[in-house]
């Protein structure tokens, strides 16, 4: 037997550890081979694809991401791989191979690990890269598809980048192989592991630390933002280190103590292990839950952010085109049908039309004030006609009375900001001066809020049809509005509509809802589309290391299961236990990551001035459902090895 047969050997052996790795390997190749396709594509770098520039730069990053990233994945999985094989490697000594003959072994392997992993990544990419192009293509809205194109310069960088990096971590864990004796080697296995001790000084500290992070982390606000980022996330990090080495002890410690839970069923076998697999483990889960947070926490604000801009932009421009005129049937800016005829003519429902009727009020101030810099222009609406509009809107409703007026500012952001104090006012409508009694300030705007629309003065009806009988027809004003289904994707409409418009009277209109829309929509959608790879990429290999560390533990666990079953344990509470055990090892981090990246998104929602939990809360649950997954795959392999290990005793 040669030594490259050797080493297949030994992979085909540990096959069901290898397999989460090279999954791993797999999917990190796939991403850096994609990204590096559409970086050394020829039209993008001849500059032929618009919009590619603006992702260019986003792409290189998460290139040089996932290398740093798959260093340290590799190494980690390499320096665990090569502990769990102590005891091989003493039998091969025991056999008289000499320690260069075993550093030669294992570099073949990594070899045989690195070309499969390489090659399947680049096929699999070539493969999806017509697929990855055609999204890329319908973000950046080129207008142009992206040709299918295999860059030579992508292929030989990928393949040569991953495999020098495999073979430089190997190279670097080789110096670890054969500095021990034989005895040493093949006593490794059978060590017992040492009880767990338990420092309730260090589980406390951990417990206040995360405590002291959770607290700031919720007081955090604009102004003591800057200062207080790096503690919430020093105490966090810390708190989750002595969560896992200590609190987890203590905890299950806890739960020996409570002898009634503890003798019941299996708890004891279940727990007792426990102990161990925690205290073994504390590590990678503290890293796994780190991860999890950074993972949650991008996702999510991204997410939030995409939601906020649209709920943004919907508050301010409350309809797709919105207009004001002056005078009754002026049609200064366009006529209002034909808004209606080229929407229609487009294909588009027209499912809400604004025509309200206001005076326009000149030069309102505070009641005794000379500057002139405190006066603006506001549009008069009778109570019953605006509270109809902010009925539809889901806006507040006033109730002013006599000679009370309410003032309405445009954006909802502005709830703080008083323009004017309440009290007495003053205002001009056409030569009339009025006074009036300002009541209440609101926030959020029910009409398109341009020039004299911007904010609106609400009256009691009895008043407002006072003054529309003394106004002059100059004085009245008319705003329009239009809105339509599926009107995200109405840009062409809404191009239309504005080369109808009178390029005079262009400022008395709001036209941009649909535009800014489109484009801020562009970059958040590609910002989540490329983050979503490098997410899915963390959320496999967080997957693969807690699967990679079950199975390094399979044998131990396999003996174990096979001496109780010879006493009497039957395969369904075997099977409980295995459950319980991988389930908790599996999804504490997940949890625990979750509650970092909720407080995370609070306090980003605190400096937002904004709830933002129920838009984070749809990217956790997609995240919570995909680790749910990803355990019921694992536990189900588990549950086969623990059985086809243990099979004759318990059948």
């Amino acid at each position: 037997m040669t030594f490259r047969s050797l080493a297949l050997s030994n992979v085909r052996g540990n096959w069901r550890a290898y397999s989460a790795f090279i999954l791993s390997s797999v999917f990190s190749v796939l991403i850096f081979y994609l990204y590096a396709a559409f970086l050394l594509h020829p039209d993008v770098q001849s500059g032929e694809i618009k919009g590619a520039l603006q992702v260019k730069q986003g792409m290189l990053a998460c290139e040089i991401l996932i290398i740093v990233f798959s260093f340290f994945f590799v190494l980690y999985s390499n320096s665990a791989f090569m502990k769990t094989r102590k005891k091989e490697f003493g039998l091969f000594t025991l056999f008289g191979m000499t320690r260069s003959q075993i550093r030669k072994m294992v570099l073949y392997e990594s070899a045989f690990i690195a070309a499969v992993s390489i090659a399947a990544g680049i096929g699999l990419g070539m493969l999806f890269s017509k697929l990855f192009f055609l999204a890329l293509g319908a973000l950046l809205d080129s207008g142009e598809t992206i040709r299918f194109a295999v860059p030579p310069a992508a292929l030989w960088m990928t393949a040569a980048g991953f495999f020098a990096l495999f073979m430089v971590i190997t190279l670097l864990t080789l110096f670890r192989v054969g500095r021990s004796e034989i005895v040493e080697l093949l006593r490794e296995a059978r060590k017992p592991k040492p009880e767990p001790r338990l420092s309730v000084w260090a589980a406390v500290a951990g417990l206040l630390t995360l405590s002291g992070g959770y607290a700031l982390a919720l007081s955090m606000n604009a102004h003591t933002f800057l200062i207080l980022t790096l503690p919430v996330v020093g105490l966090t990090v810390i708190g989750t280190y002595f969560l896992y080495a200590q609190g987890s002890v203590a905890i299950l410690r806890l739960l020996m103590r409570r002898k009634r839970f503890y003798y019941n069923r299996t708890n004891m076998l279940t727990v007792s292990q426990l102990v161990y697999k925690m205290k073994d483990n504390a590590r990678l889960l503290f890293v796994i839950t780190v991860m999890s947070a950074v993972v949650l926490s991008a996702s999510g604000t991204v997410y939030v952010l995409q939601q906020l801009q649209k709920s943004q932009i919907l508050s301010h421009a409350p309809f797709a085109i919105g207009f004001i005129e002056r005078g009754e049937g002026a049609h200064q800016v366009i006529d209002p049908a034909e808004v209606v005829r080229i929407a229609r003519e487009d294909g588009l429902h027209i499912t809400r039309q604004q025509k309200l009727s206001g005076l326009l009020g000149e030069h309102l101030a505070k009641e005794g004030s000379t500057a002139q810099k405190d006066e603006f222009d506001a549009m008069i609406v009778s109570e019953s006609d605006y509270n109809r509009e902010a009925k539809l809107l889901g806006r507040k409703s006033a109730a002013p009375a006599d000679d009370e007026a309410v003032l309405v500012l445009p954006y909802q952001e502005m709830e703080s900001y008083r323009p004017i104090q309440n009290g007495a006012i003053r205002l001009t409508l056409g030569n009339e001066k009025i006074k009036l009694h300002l009541t209440d300030q609101l926030a959020g705007a029910v009409t398109s809020p341009v020039l004299f629309a911007t904010y609106l003065l609400v009256v009691d009806d009895a008043r407002y049809a006072l003054l529309n009988a003394s106004a002059a027809p100059g004085s009245r004003l008319v705003s329009y509005g239009y809105d339509w289904s599926n009107w995200e994707h109405s840009e062409d409409t809404v191009d239309k509509i504005v080369k109808a418009m009178d390029p005079d009277f262009e400022s008395q209109a709001q036209t941009y809802r649909v535009p800014s829309y489109v484009s801020t929509n562009q970059s958040i959608s590609l910002t989540l589309f490329i983050g979503l790879f490098i997410s899915l990429l963390f959320f496999i290999a967080m997957g693969s290391l807690i699967y990679f560390k079950l199975f390094t533990e399979l044998q131990e666990d396999q003996a174990q299961f096979k001496a109780l079953s010879r006493i009497g344990m039957t395969a369904a509470e075997i099977r409980r236990i295995v459950v319980t055990q991988v389930g908790l090892v599996f999804l504490i981090p997940c949890i625990v990551g979750s509650v970092h990246a909720l407080f995370a998104i609070q306090a980003l929602g605190n400096l937002l001035g904004s709830p933002i939990l129920k838009y984070a809360a749809v990217v956790f649950a997609i995240y919570l459902i995909m680790q749910a997954v990803y355990f019921a795959v694992t536990c189900a392999t588990y549950l086969r090895s623990i059985r086809s290990g243990g099979r004759t005793a318990t059948e």
